[in-house]
């Protein structure tokens, strides 16, 4: 039997693993958030890790407010950069593996073919530069591994797609950029993806560290996402494209942030659902 840790339990891909731990009965998961455990203590978290010995830390925690760490820069790098910092020293203390949620920030956004892995980093806000240097702290450790997501959403916490129907159903009309591309991930589906990581690990007693992308499969628009969202939702509320130009935002936003997802699909054995199939299972759960 193995011991989970998973830390940021309210947010939106700790509630996800929280529904659905017990697909994994077999292992003991404890779920923390600020109420239970500050992570910035590094004395507390120490103190934590050594009573209750996990064999796996997933770590769900993040400042997230992207336009805003713009101007309270010292925030964002407190949780997304020293609080992984912390975590990976106490896990090395205890010989346990870190679990990293990271992000497409990390990348400039002037590409034009899928990013991979090794791909060199250049975050062009506040928020990107604050998850790479999570990023840095965590790769320290060789037993520890990093999955970068994009665009997550899930029934829970605020995001694009619970915004977007609150819009449809107040507006008659709503602008949406069209010229950054990505791929929307479902919380749900991520969680799934990290249960999976850890049964195998747990297994196998194998740590295939290093850094991995996932997402759901397909690529789009805000645009598309926007227009798919009421759509599914059935919502007659127009949907009219616009350019990063028209609507700026206090951080600069990649243009382009699709991830190939080809080596966490290789090594874990993962088939990947597409976004619109997965977009659906959530709204359809929203509208319940």
């Amino acid at each position: 039997m193995g011991m989970i840790w998973i830390t940021g339990s309210k947010g939106q891909l700790g509630t996800e693993l929280f529904l659905q731990h017990k697909k994994l009965p077999e292992h003991r998961f404890l779920f923390t958030d600020i109420e239970e455990l500050d992570l910035c203590n590094e004395r507390a978290v120490i103190n934590f890790v050594k009573t209750e010995k996990p064999n796996i830390i997933v770590n769900c925690a993040a400042y997230t407010a992207v336009d805003k760490a713009e101007t309270v820069r010292d925030n964002a790098f407190l949780i997304n950069c020293e609080v992984p910092e912390i975590l990976t020293g106490a896990a090395d203390q205890i010989n346990a593996s870190l679990i990293h949620i990271s992000t497409d920030y990390v990348f400039s956004g002037k590409g034009s073919v899928p990013y991979r892995e090794d791909d060199l980093p250049d975050p062009k806000s506040v928020y990107g530069e604050s998850k790479l240097c999570g990023e840095q702290e965590v790769i320290k450790g060789n037993r520890n591994i990093i999955l970068r997501s994009s665009w997550m959403y899930s029934a829970y916490g605020n995001n694009f797609v619970k915004t977007m129907l609150q819009l449809g159903s107040e507006r008659n009309e709503i602008n949406v950029v069209a010229d950054q591309y990505g791929s929307p991930t479902s919380a749900a589906d991520l969680a799934d993806v990290i249960l999976t990581i850890i049964d195998k690990v747990l297994e196998n007693n194998f740590i295939p560290g290093g850094i991995y992308h996932y997402s759901n499969q397909g690529v789009c628009t805000w645009y598309d996402f926007a227009v798919e969202i009421m759509e599914i939702a059935g919502l007659t509320c127009k949907v009219n494209p616009v350019s990063t130009r028209e609507y700026p935002t206090p951080a600069k936003r990649p243009m382009y942030s699709v991830m190939d997802k080809g080596k966490i699909m290789e090594v874990f054995g993962l088939e990947i659902p597409d976004w619109k199939v997965s977009l659906r299972k959530v709204v359809d759960q929203l509208k319940k």
